[in-house]
């Protein structure tokens, strides 16, 4: 998969070869061998029928009028070489002059694979380039100044056929170009030369002159610069005019910016050529720059849980090493094999900080190196992956990988990120660098989806409005997760105790509320969701209860699989929709991200005491509004856990200029009570906030 990766070459041609040795014939032909090295192990020709294999002369030959007939072919895929007979025929007096000068080490063609698998059939697939550009602003499709409508794309007998509109007229040479074929032949040892901008200098263009082909004489003819990226194109000989032959220099290819502008015919015929017919061969999936809104089959499979949980099975052993495939179309994802997959077991570094910044800066880029997902990136960024698609990575992306996949062509190419675990070491809990990392992509529109084993369900990381902190949802959540107002439970892991009855009807009576006030926070258009830690108690409760009646039934999960915990800690309830997870260093960042709306808090221990603080300090100073806070339980359990804290900060005069923090909280033992402060609020009609009443318990017990 790699070398398939990093290859510079399409797996459809060859590299230019060279002459290895001549043998004259007479005046006309030549016979020779063309070594063609280096080859990419992803040539098609290493594996087809010989049969579909061509030379294809280069076009500065073709036009001086030689051409070149293949004989036969060597493969030697184990050295990526391949050796091709050839014969030149000269169809013109300059070619004849140049057969002289024919002599080895010159580069003169290379070898395409008509790989039939790879035709283009529909004309749509060519059309829809139109008007659509790289990312350097260079069409993908054009036709010189010409509209789409005047590039005439056709379909004949299964597959797309272009005819190409010639200009009136032909290309002819000035007497010097027969003084320039000895320094031509001295340039065709040089690899790389632009040959063919050279041949320009002698060529002249008679716009008199009929475009008919006679015997012993190369006819030139041009058409506006065809501008194709997506696709190899090929000179079609079958719907050529009768007596029209074209040189073996038939293959536009797509790296060739103004290719198509001259082509050069040989034969007789008194019927004039109007048109080239071209037929057109697709690129790799990943090169031909397609969209990722075009990929109609690849988008219904990435909504299919099956389809997804299927793929990510084809990932390479052992399941602990990390593993990433970059997919752009339907057809491949359907069909992954752990040999698609790139994997790695990199070794986990303890980086020294800008202690030492030299060693920081080579072990964080060798690290980056030994991610799995970094060819395809670096791909994206050398421009070898041209098309969207999504990564598929078995883990999480290290935070490390930020640098690369924020880069501009990545963000531009990757249209979403696919992972089944969290962490490596940590399983389903994501670290701090984890979470910032998921709020980064957001920014930058990539999506992030959790392929969850434990729902069994697609979980896409959706950010909370006006918040910096998010939750994995499923995919037919995530509208309601975006609109919800949130409730939350908090409460003991250690009993349910009697709430689950009440806690039904309080936010059943919220929903048949919502239905008859219009406030920000709850009206007809609102969505209702519920979160918890996601353990057991009073969690479960909360969560089975949103479950129940249809409910975004949420959770803030954090990992307590340390040495001495309690057994509870680590159980996670069944009632969850939408999740984030959380490692037991960040317990308090995690309590901070609930971002409730409306704390429900039951009887609790010393957990539950953090929550009901931390939901007091966030009024206190503003973090969360003044929105009201039941507290479910008896009035003298409620005394005892609140009113002497509160009281003695009222004594000391610690709390002076927030005591009204107290008109925030509210004791109830019913859902009717909770239901009637709920209305008020919602009506404006409650006494809350800076201008409300102070209560002496640090709660309000009899509304």
């Amino acid at each position: 998969m790699e070398s398939y990766l990093i290859s510079s070459h399409f797996d459809l041609i060859t590299p230019d070869g060279y002459i290895e040795s001549i043998e004259k014939i007479d005046g006309n032909t030549i016979d020779a061998s063309i070594l063609i090295k280096d080859i990419s192990d992803a040539f098609i020709g290493f594996r087809c029928n010989e049969k579909n294999l061509i030379f294809n002369i280069k076009s500065t030959l073709a036009q001086i009028g030689l051409d070149a007939k293949e004989l036969g072919f060597d493969i030697n895929k184990k050295k990526k070489t391949l050796t091709c007979h050839i014969q030149f025929l000269a169809h013109s007096n300059i070619a004849k002059d140049f057969l002289k000068l024919l002599s080895t080490d010159m580069y003169v063609g290379k070898v395409f694979a008509q790989e039939e698998s790879r035709k283009v059939r529909d004309p749509e697939y060519l059309i829809r380039m139109f008007g659509r550009c790289d990312r350097f602003s260079r069409p993908l499709l054009s036709f010189g100044s010409k509209k789409r409508e005047d590039l005439i794309l056709d379909k004949k007998k299964g597959y797309t056929i272009a005819l190409l509109p010639l200009k009136t007229g032909v290309v002819e040479y000035d007497k010097e170009i027969t003084s320039f074929l000895p320094a031509l032949s001295k340039i065709l040892k040089h690899k790389k030369f632009p040959t063919r901008d050279l041949l320009k200098i002698y060529q002249t263009f008679d716009e008199q002159c009929k475009k008919i082909v006679k015997s012993n004489e190369i006819l030139l003819v041009k058409s506006e610069p065809l501008y194709i990226r997506t696709a190899f194109a090929k000179v079609k000989e079958e719907y050529l005019p009768k007596g029209f032959h074209h040189t073996s220099a038939c293959i536009l290819e797509p790296n060739t910016f103004e290719s198509g502008d001259v082509y050069e015919f040989y034969g007789c015929s008194d019927e004039e050529i109007k048109a080239v017919p071209l037929e057109f061969y697709t690129l790799e999936p990943h090169r031909e720059f397609v969209f990722f809104e075009d990929r109609d089959q690849l988008q219904i499979y990435l909504d299919d849980p099956k389809m997804l949980f299927k793929a990510f099975d084809t990932g390479p052993m052992p399941q602990e090493y990390l593993s990433s495939v970059y997919v752009v179309k339907g057809t491949q994802l359907e069909s992954l094999e752990a040999k698609d997959w790139i994997k790695r077991d990199p070794k986990k570094n303890d980086f020294p900080g800008l202690e030492q910044p030299k060693r920081q800066f080579l072990l964080v880029e060798n690290y980056i190196k030994e991610q799995p997902s970094y060819p395809f990136l670096k791909a994206i960024e050398d421009g070898l992956i041209t098309s969207q698609g999504v990564l598929l990575t078995r883990h999480f992306p290290s935070p490390l990988m930020k640098k690369m996949l924020l880069s501009d062509n990545v963000q531009r190419t990757l249209k979403a990120i696919y992972f089944k675990y969290p962490s490596r070491s940590m399983d389903d809990f994501f670290s701090h660098e984890d979470r910032a990392f998921l709020l980064d992509l957001a920014k930058f529109a990539i999506p992030v989806f959790w392929v969850d084993q434990t729902s069994k369900k697609i979980l896409q990381y959706v950010v909370k409005p006006h918040k910096d902190s998010g939750m994995f949802v499923p995919l037919n959540l995530t509208e309601n997760f975006r609109k919800a107002t949130f409730f939350g439970v908090y409460g003991s892991n250690l009993i349910e105790g009697h709430f689950d009855i009440e806690l039904e009807k309080l936010l059943l009576g919220i929903k048949e509320l919502k239905e008859k006030v219009d406030h920000p926070l709850l009206c007809s258009n609102t969505s209702l969701a519920l979160v918890t830690g996601g353990g057991p108690g009073a969690m479960n409760v909360g969560n089975k209860v949103a479950k129940k009646l249809d409910i975004l039934s949420c959770a803030n999960i954090v990992d307590f699989r340390v040495k001495d915990a309690p057994v509870n800690e680590q159980l996670i309830n069944p009632y969850i929709d939408a999740k984030m997870t959380y490692r037991l260093d960040r317990l308090v960042e995690r309590q901070a991200e609930f971002h409730l709306d409306f704390p429900i808090i039951l009887m609790g221990g010393i957990g539950s005491d953090f929550e009901y603080s931390l939901e007091e300090v966030k009024r206190k100073t503003g973090a969360a509004l003044a929105n009201p806070i039941l507290l479910f339980g008896p009035k003298e359990y409620w005394k005892e856990k609140v009113t002497s804290r509160f009281q003695i900060n009222l004594k000391t005069k610690t709390i002076k200029g927030s005591e009204w923090i107290s008109n925030c909280f509210y004791c109830i033992q019913t859902a009717s009570q909770g239901l009637q402060i709920y209305k008020d609020f919602f009506e404006n009609k409650l006494k809350i906030g800076k201008n409300g009443p102070v209560y002496e318990d640090g709660f309000c017990s009899d509304y």
